[in-house]
């Protein structure tokens, strides 16, 4: 019964949050002015402690010793049933209220953050409060951007640009009137208006390529917690920031900033020189509004907090020092240091983040239970060492347990609260308030269900941790390592008693042999163990997951938590005391792990092992199908037949293998998500009989050559990463060809250079970089490049010389131009370049348009990289009518031809020069198409008389915006 109504409490809070956050609520149902989520909370809690006391009482069962007391029990019988019939109703009606109430909870909650939330763009001045730690720190020599969460209030709107010094004034302002008034009312000047909402939460944002003033923000590394500052911000709701909208990898930042309770991101366009809190006069109006409020305990954890949290950014900051002078190992080996002891990861880089992923050990770089565990224990063992020799007189009062247990729970909520009060961290914390209260009221509750109240009560107090991927991680976890530790300890007490019914004679080194081959295999199997129940969890969080975590594993960990993780804590402790002792210990901290870097570095570099990532779509679906198969071995011996786990683990083992060949039975053109609205890529999976299925890749940058855009600040690394993983969860591993349909200045000695040439020269090498770079993880066999390429065998070379990976297999570039065609042995499919003139020493006319010429028609899908199996249909933002013709002929599979075409120009010279020179041919019979789909930027310069004479069916852009020339054709 419990686990039944913690499930299901659990799944309707999720299912609550779903649907909210996916319908218009109705405006005028609003349960805050009904519901208070704190007093909803308490309820719950009453709710479920009544639940738990009714289930607890038991009506004692009858026994009857002889037959002439038949009678009499029978009455008794009759008597106690309406008694038992009211105890399972009032059972009912108690869980029934806690679901209920769960979903207001989640529901109420959910209203309470719209309440909240920043619903359009818009650019204010505001009072800005800084909140904890800084998710980086800005630093324009490594392109390092700044994420601070922080309160706004104050909120006016900015009619011109602020200089630092008028905002200087400002402060000086703000601090008159507090001086004068004293009141709560902070606003600067009466004639401006407010926003609505007097307070929010946002996320900080600002990076050097956008920042118009760097050395300006190099100031906001000093803003420490608790600061006060007026800055001038450029607000953004989450729905349309730039951190949710078009994300390749999947990761959905929406539920993550709004697990965190961001109302909206801010780009940081302007900061005041002086700190509002830093004045004697502000230290004077704060200490006399303190003085005249009532200090509750929100007040005062308030304080505590901001306390803690300045002193994790001293601990940062003293790890920051002369970060400039060091190299970028010795940076990332202290960053790992910094953060196996707060949780603080603002000086990792994205190198060093990738490289634990790839290695499966990413987990190390959280503070988890471990941490805060061994913590506890090593100072609670001190305390009692003192209180044995000095004060053991507090024993005749106190159980020496439960001194244990209170030095234990302090010091985890601190050591929690140190390093950010993660769900990890937390939930020691509180399991271990949890269970010795368990012990105290001498209550028979297991541990598992003590877990299980813990997972319960942190969702009814916050439901957005739901939200969080750590939540599941941690909890399951810790599930699986309770039952894991249950059957091992049957299997040792079976062992140990066997070893004594043994010869008694038996050699102590053979023994301790034993011991040691006992111990090393218990690890591994506790490592094997958790590795694959975690893993369906793992991909569908992540969508991937790193197989050389099942080895790294194995000796990382040992590593982490034996011999890194207590001389870190040691150092901490240190740190308070003689700072430098701390000093000598971090510098061997530092050392070990950046040998542990090197290690890992050579290990995941091996050629036969470089490609670790398991790519395997997963789905509710499938996530059942593997707890079915492990629900054998998770329930009790004896309950289940392990051989029952058979059907459900073949039938999991075809899925899984059925998704890793990738057998596509119908033409299907995915669009990729790349991070940057203007460059596309689009992956061409055709099957084919008696054969693999056909795979090209296609690459364009879309950018106007006629219009000023934004600089893209995708780099090559990242869109090469992304398009392995996206290729990866198709089950691509080999290319027919890349076709980068746009030119590159770059590839070409042939060209005269000006101005405009060299500065396009860095965005140009974009897409040869990638192809550069895929080429060393993919099997390609074609490589097509827009315009010249003369130079792409030195620029091969020197990408080569530079990575140091002279086995990289080398790829000759092909000439993508007009009348290059490709044909399939069964000739099923064409791919065919019908536009592009190299020869003609103009830019403008060298990007390649493909025309894919097919029997049947491909379907077109946007690739959802947060679930790939449910990538939807690429909808015409412009003819419906013609989309839902184009899907009825795709479902029909008809057996004309259908061509496909992939629009690529920037400068409308391309098509003035293919209605010169090919429009002719498209005006012969032979050449008509049953369905002809263009797909495009909407950014194109096409005309409306080019798309006629291609008779044009339907027009797709991917960015899913409108073509302004379709519309102009459609009216």
């Amino acid at each position: 019964m419990y686990w039944l109504i913690g499930s299901l409490i659990i799944i309707v809070m999720m299912g609550v949050l779903a649907v909210a956050d996916n319908v218009i609520m109705p405006t005028d149902l609003s349960l805050l002015d009904m519901i208070d989520p704190s007093n909803l909370f308490l309820a719950l809690i009453v709710f479920a402690i009544f639940l738990l006391a009714s289930a607890q009482f038991n009506i004692p069962s009858i026994d009857s010793h002889s037959a002439d007391n038949n009678t009499s029990n029978n009455a008794s019988r009759h008597t106690k049933l309406p008694f038992r019939i009211i105890r399972h109703l009032v059972l009912a009606l108690l869980a029934t209220a806690l679901v209920i109430g769960s979903a207001l909870q989640a529901l109420v909650t959910h209203q309470q953050a719209e309440t909240t939330e920043i619903t359009a763009p818009i650019r204010v001045h505001a009072f800005v409060r800084i909140e904890g730690l800084s998710d980086s720190v800005y630093d324009a020599a490594t392109d390092s951007g700044y994420r601070q969460v922080a309160v706004i209030k104050n909120i006016a709107p900015l009619v011109a640009e602020l200089t630092p010094q008028e905002l200087a004034t400002k402060t000086s302002d703000y601090l008159d009137v507090n001086r004068n008034s004293l009141s709560n009312n902070y606003n600067t000047n009466s004639n401006e208006v407010s926003i609505a909402v007097s307070e929010h939460r946002i996320l900080l944002n600002a990076y050097p390529r956008k920042s118009a003033n760097k050395s300006q923000f190099a100031s906001l590394n000093e803003l420490q917690p608790g600061d006060e500052i007026f800055m001038s911000l450029a607000l953004a709701p989450l729905a349309t920031s730039e951190q949710a909208v078009n994300n390749p990898t999947g990761f959905d930042n929406y539920r993550w900033l709004r697990g965190r309770h961001i109302d909206g991101v801010a780009n940081i366009l302007a900061i005041s020189p002086t700190l509002v809190n830093s004045n004697e006069i502000s230290n004077k109006i704060s200490d006399e509004k303190y003085s005249k409020q009532s200090l509750d305990s929100d007040s005062y954890l308030q304080r505590f907090r901001t306390r803690i949290d300045q002193g994790r950014w001293r601990l940062r900051q003293h790890f920051y020092q002369d970060w400039s002078a060091q190299t970028t190992a010795e940076q990332q080996a202290k960053a790992v240091t910094l953060s196996l002891l707060t949780g603080d990861r603002s000086l990792i880089n994205r190198d060093t983040k990738d490289l634990y992923q790839l290695a499966g050990i990413s987990h190390l770089l959280a503070i988890s239970g471990t941490h805060v565990l061994f913590l506890a224990i090593v100072l609670a063992g001190i305390v009692l060492l003192l209180f044995d020799r000095n004060y053991s007189a507090i024993y005749r009062r106190i159980p020496r347990w439960q001194v244990r247990w209170w030095v234990m729970i302090g010091a985890a909520f601190i050591y929690a609260l140190f390093t950010g009060f993660d769900v990890p961290a937390a939930r020691t914390a509180w399991m271990l308030l949890a269970i010795g209260f368990v012990r105290l009221i001498l209550l028979p509750i297991s541990t598992m269900r003590v877990l299980l109240a813990l997972a319960v009560l942190m969702a009814w107090g916050d439901p957005y941790v739901l939200w969080q991927a750590g939540y599941w991680l941690s909890f399951i976890a810790v599930a699986l390592l309770l039952k894991y530790d249950d059957t091992s300890y049957q299997h040792q007490t079976t062992a140990v008693t066997n070893l004594y019914d043994s010869k008694q004679h038996t050699h102590i080194s053979n023994a301790l042999s034993g011991r040691v081959w006992r111990m090393v295999k218990r690890v591994f199997k506790l490592q094997f163990w958790l590795f694959l129940t975690l893993l369906p969890v793992t991909l569908l969080l992540f969508g991937k997951a790193s197989l050389w975590g099942l080895f790294i594993n194995l000796f990382a960990i040992g590593l982490s938590g034996w011999v890194i993780v207590p001389l870190n804590l040691l150092a901490g402790l240190c740190y308070l005391l003689v700072p430098s002792i701390a000093d000598i210990l971090w510098v061997i901290i530092s050392t070990i792990v950046g040998h542990l870097h090197d290690l890992m570095s050579w290990l995941t570099s091996l050629p036969a092992l470089s490609d670790a990532w398991l790519y395997t779509p997963v789905n509710i679906a499938i996530l059942s199908m593997a707890l079915l198969s492990a629900l054998p071995w998770l329930l009790p011996r004896g309950l289940l037949s392990r051989w029952l786990m058979l059907p459900p683990l073949t039938l999991l083992m075809m899925t899984v293998y059925a998704n890793q060949q990738s057998l596509v039975t119908v033409p299907t053109l995915y669009i990729l998500p790349t991070g940057d609205s203007y460059i596309t890529a689009a992956l061409l999976q055709y099957p084919t009989v008696n054969e693999e299925n056909t795979n090209w890749l296609f690459l364009a940058d879309h950018r106007p050559a006629s219009t000023r855009t934004m600089p893209s600040s995708l780099t090559a690394d990242k869109l090469s990463e992304n398009l392995k993983q996206q290729l990866g969860s198709l089950s691509v591993d080999k290319l027919e060809s890349i076709v980068i349909q746009s030119s590159s200045v770059s590839l070409t000695d042939t060209l005269i250079p000006d101005n405009k040439n060299i500065a396009n020269t860095k965005i140009s090498e974009l897409l040869p970089m990638t192809v550069a770079q895929l080429n060393g993880r993919l099997a390609i066999s074609q490589y097509w490049q827009a315009g010249r390429s003369d130079r792409w065998s030195t620029f091969q070379q020197a990408y080569k010389t530079i990575r140091q990976s002279v086995d990289t297999p080398t790829i000759s570039a092909r000439r993508c131009e007009q009348g290059k065609i490709w044909q399939s042995t069964n000739d099923e499919l064409s791919v065919q370049a019908i536009t592009g003139w190299t020869k003609i020493g103009d830019t403008s006319v060298w990007d390649c348009t493909i025309a894919l010429d097919t029997n049947l028609s491909i379907r077109v899908l946007r690739y959802n990289a947060a679930d790939p199996l449910n990538s939807l249909p690429a909808n015409s933002p412009v003819s419906p009518q013609v989309q839902i013709a184009s899907n009825q002929l795709t479902g029909k599979q008809s057996e004309s031809q259908s061509r496909l075409i992939l629009n690529a120009d920037t400068h409308q010279r391309v098509w003035q020069m293919w209605s010169l020179l090919c429009s002719v041919e498209s005006n012969n019979d032979d050449m008509l198409f049953e369905n002809t789909r263009w797909l495009g930027h909407s950014a194109s310069q096409i005309t409306g008389d080019i798309i006629s004479r291609q008779r044009v069916d339907e027009v797709i852009t991917y960015d899913n915006k409108p073509l302004d020339t379709a519309l102009l054709l459609n009216n």
